[in-house]
């Protein structure tokens, strides 16, 4: 069952700015990517690809906990009261630097050094 569907995938194509959380040794660690540059390289039903450039701290993180977090939101997308969704996005995460989709990643965006790939397990309405 697709993980990214309806209102979600909408606020998905609509949000300016992702937020991503991952786990470190010191706790939360966040950094951000452009919703443009994730909807370039295609939301799947279950799967988000961002472009890397640097996300070192972020790498670390994710070899010793996987788990990632994302914050997508737009006022474009009626909420359940006023204007406005956001949506939290929780799944599992890697970065690649070599391979099919790093080759995907850097024919879109030279200046990529990888790929961030999320397999989606759940995604929650916020607002």
């Amino acid at each position: 069952m697709a993980k990214i569907e309806g209102q979600c995938r909408e606020v998905c194509n609509e949000t300016e700015f992702v937020t991503i959380v991952t786990n470190g040794h010191d706790g939360p660690h966040v950094v951000g990517n452009w919703g443009e540059y994730m909807r370039a390289l295609g939301i799947g039903d279950d799967t988000i690809v961002f472009p890397v450039a640097r996300y070192h701290e972020t790498e670390k993180n994710l070899q010793s906990d996987s788990r990632v977090q994302l914050l997508v939101a737009s006022k474009k997308v009626p909420g359940r009261l006023k204007p406005g969704q956001g949506f939290l996005i929780e799944g599992n995460a890697h970065i690649s630097t070599s391979g099919e989709v790093v080759d995907r990643v850097k024919s879109r965006f030279p200046w990529a050094r990888g790929a961030m790939v999320v397999r989606v397990t759940a995604a929650t309405a916020l607002l």
